[in-house]
């Protein structure tokens, strides 16, 4: 779907999104209420997420921890939910673990480590673990061969709950080197859920973004992270 065609307002565009992402569930044979769709707000300004709010949308995601940390107290008579879905230094983990409500982005144990240290004395808090499945050396992710090794290190951690997998389609106009990446995900979640891990529910599929969506539905994303289909190309 040619979403840059898309130069409506926000509601406008929220609507055609809800309605795209349906479709393609149908086609796929899925309920469209098994997936969800968060809103990437990256270098958008607060009244652009407020318009978003008003038109319904609760679920927005940051890429960048300064954007995020600004936005949410900003924002916080809201009724909305913050998801960060970059590459999280350690340094950052406390402001974002705080602000955040899912991290998208544990691809290695020490940054486990360091959430699971500033979680403790509470319930497990929910992460997804991000995947590099098109093998491109500027994603961040866990390479496919690695998986396994950092979801034991994970289990060892008891203020950790792994709720699924996250990977970034490659950057190409190639559909089926998309396809591939977003199956390899699909695959490996299925694969890891065999195994007897405790706190790793392994539900949740993170792929797929404005011009892949409709793939990654095909291949099973429960969770699409969407920001210029929405917003309208960024500066």
């Amino acid at each position: 779907m040619a979403t840059e065609s898309w130069v409506g307002t926000i509601a406008e565009n929220l609507e055609r999104l809800r309605g795209a992402i349906a479709a393609a569930a149908r086609a796929a044979g899925r309920d469209p209420g098994g997936i969800r769709l968060i809103a990437v707000s990256k270098t958008m300004p607060p009244e652009r997420i407020r318009e978003a709010q008003a038109a319904g949308q609760r679920l927005f995601g940051e890429n960048r921890a300064q954007e995020l940390l600004a936005k949410s107290p900003a924002l916080a008579d809201l009724d909305i939910a913050w998801h960060f879905i970059g590459r999280l230094q350690s340094n950052k983990a406390r402001a974002v673990a705080a602000a955040a409500t899912l991290i998208h982005s544990v691809d290695r144990l020490d940054l486990a480590h360091r959430l699971d240290a500033l979680w403790a004395g509470g319930p497990p808090r929910p992460v997804l673990v991000q995947v590099n499945t098109s093998g491109e050396a500027s994603k961040s992710g866990v390479e496919p061969g690695g998986l396994t090794e950092l979801l034991d290190g994970i289990a060892g951690l008891p203020h950790l709950s792994v709720e699924g997998l996250m990977t970034i389609g490659p950057w190409t106009d190639d559909r089926d080197a998309v396809r591939a990446a977003f199956r390899s995900l699909a695959r490996a979640l299925a694969e890891q859920r065999r195994h007897d891990r405790p706190r790793a529910p392994l539900s949740e599929l993170s792929m797929g973004m404005s011009g892949d969506f409709e793939i990654a539905i095909q291949e099973g994303a429960t969770l699409l992270r969407i920001g210029t289909a929405l917003f309208g190309a960024r500066d």
